[in-house]
């Protein structure tokens, strides 16, 4: 269930406030950073949301605008306390992708493409364990444990009774043909995958290799969009040492007509899970190919 204060949607919101009141007021980013004696990618990240702000910054960016109306400047002050609270995922201390699991926890809907692994709101603790040890090899065991657990309490967005997050997950065949931690983790992780395939709001299809070249060959990406009009949809791209976020409207309609391209050409949801079926068999050892 999304948190009744957030404090990544929160700051998402407020920046795109103090956007909107500096482009009313005809000011660049630069012009506002000179006028406050501070840099101008301090003004970007205030109002991409990628940064905490302070109630004085909120003071002093409507002090720049001449926000006259003290009840705007009173509710944006009000905004800027919320998103300095913490979401429940600051309990495990410096998490790299926080900003992502804070826009994760409020979005409604979530459209992914994995070309290498199975999404990770469906993997199971064994495979998690397995994948993140494997992609971390230096790290230590206590920052795997914490890890494993992060990702297996966002999955509570899947499970949930009321208001669920809806996922379609488009999953290329190399993810499920990789042997992560063994054949019965992965024979494990497969039943997952179709028994949560049958949820109403859970889609699941297999890209088989059969298909060729496809819209999401160069890579990972996930679409999100949120409840609130309010709330522009997010691209997100992950990286090694640093993460994408796409707002900008013609980026997401770019990345959402991959994505339909994507939908087409993968198998339907009763034919993606035969073809998962089949897999399992390879890790069964009755594989009547």
């Amino acid at each position: 269930m999304p948190s009744n204060v957030n404090p990544t949607v929160r700051r998402r919101r407020l920046g795109q406030e103090l956007r909107r009141l500096r482009e009313l007021k005809g000011m660049t980013a630069e012009e506002v950073a000179e006028r406050l004696l501070v840099s101008q990618s301090k003004i970007s990240r205030l109002e991409n949301g990628r940064r905490s702000i302070s109630q004085r910054d909120v003071r002093d960016l409507c002090g720049v605008y001449e926000v006259e109306d003290h009840r705007i400047v009173e509710s944006l002050m009000q905004m800027a306390k919320d998103s300095r609270q913490q979401g429940w995922w600051h309990a495990f201390g410096d998490i790299p992708y926080s900003v992502y699991i804070g826009l994760e926890t409020d979005a409604e809907s979530l459209r992914v493409y994995e070309p290498q692994v199975v999404p990770g709101l469906l993997q199971t603790r064994s495979y998690a364990e397995a994948l993140i040890n494997g992609a971390l090899p230096e790290a230590p065991p206590n920052d795997i444990e914490k890890r494993v657990t992060v990702r297996a309490r966002r999955q509570d967005r899947i499970t949930a009774h009321e208001q669920p997050l809806r996922l379609w997950a488009v999953i290329d065949e190399s993810a499920l043909r990789r042997v992560v931690g063994g054949r019965q983790v992965m024979l494990d992780q497969l039943e997952q995958l179709v028994e949560l395939s049958h949820l109403p709001h859970v889609t699941v299809q297999v890209l088989p290799f059969g298909m060729g070249a496809h819209p999401g060959i160069n890579g990972q990406y996930a679409i999100l969009e949120f409840p609130d009009a309010a709330d522009s949809s997010v691209v997100y791209i992950e990286g090694v040492t640093s993460d994408l976020y796409l707002e900008k409207p013609h980026d997401v309609q770019k990345y959402s007509v991959m994505y339909e391209h994507l939908r087409a050409q993968a198998l339907n949801v009763e034919h993606s899970r035969n073809f998962i079926g089949e897999i399992m068999k390879t890790y069964t050892g009755h594989n009547d190919a």
